[in-house]
């Protein structure tokens, strides 16, 4: 994989609502915030709280009702329906249920997303590089059904990053996994963070997985009720007695 630069993300009065029978919801109700180009960011705040759907937004897998989020020079909720869907395959997506197609093998699932592109004949070369990236180097030809949990976030992973994406959004990688394969999960993410410069944000309800990012921004009601820097300088060591202090 190339080295890439991390997007920056800027959103500005965004809203979501949904139609729950003659009333609306308000997922997402106003939100304004910036993020830097390759941080590591993460989303917190009880169920129902707006995570998932602020993830759905600035990926334009739904549709704002307000506001506007702008990705680098890229106004996304400005474009229209192509446009859109151009801007989706520079987005690497990771979600808490794998979406693996289990009649499709681990290589042929992480080639997946480039398959229906013109002018990618390297996408198995490259799928390979991302496994042994992952470390499944020797799965290639397993089933999606024969690899454990993590494996398979793994492979999702691999999927994610086929589109050299600039933009990485995980929505509770790690939720479906023990503790410690989601902290292995967490140490991959960062480790390719490092190595190709991407943005990251992630949805989590788990303390120790948050207090292992940048920063940390937590959603009640749909508002950003906590934005908590956690660039802070301590010692790594410390990390569990910081995650004792945060509050999602």
């Amino acid at each position: 994989m190339d080295a890439t630069t991390g997007s920056t993300v800027r959103i500005a009065g965004l809203v979501r609502q949904f139609r729950t029978g003659p009333e609306r919801l308000t997922a997402v109700d106003d939100v304004s915030l910036e993020i830097a180009a390759g941080s590591v960011v993460a989303l917190t705040g009880p169920s129902g709280s707006g995570k998932s759907t602020l993830l759905h937004l600035i990926g334009a897998i739904e549709q704002a009702d307000g506001g506007t989020v702008t990705v680098d020079d890229l106004e996304i909720t400005a474009l229209r329906r192509a446009a859109l869907s151009r801007y989706r395959q520079r987005v690497g997506f990771v979600f808490q249920r794998y979406h693996l197609l289990p009649a499709l093998t681990v290589l042929d699932n992480v080639s997946a997303p480039v398959l229906p592109r013109r002018g990618r004949a390297d996408h198995a070369a490259r799928a390979r590089k991302l496994l042994e990236s992952v470390g499944l180097a020797d799965r290639q030809r397993a089933l999606p059904a024969q690899l454990s949990g993590g494996q398979q976030q793994r492979v999702a992973i691999a999927r994610a990053l086929m589109g050299e994406p600039r933009l990485l959004l995980a929505d509770e990688p790690t939720g479906n996994l023990d503790s410690t394969t989601g902290a292995q999960i967490l140490d991959l993410l960062l480790d390719l963070r490092d190595q190709h410069g991407m943005t990251i944000l992630l949805a989590t309800h788990e303390r120790a997985i948050a207090a292992r990012c940048d920063r940390l921004i937590r959603l009640g009601d749909g508002r950003i009720v906590e934005d908590i820097d956690l660039t802070d300088g301590e010692d790594p060591a410390d990390t569990y007695d910081r995650a004792a202090r945060l509050r999602l």
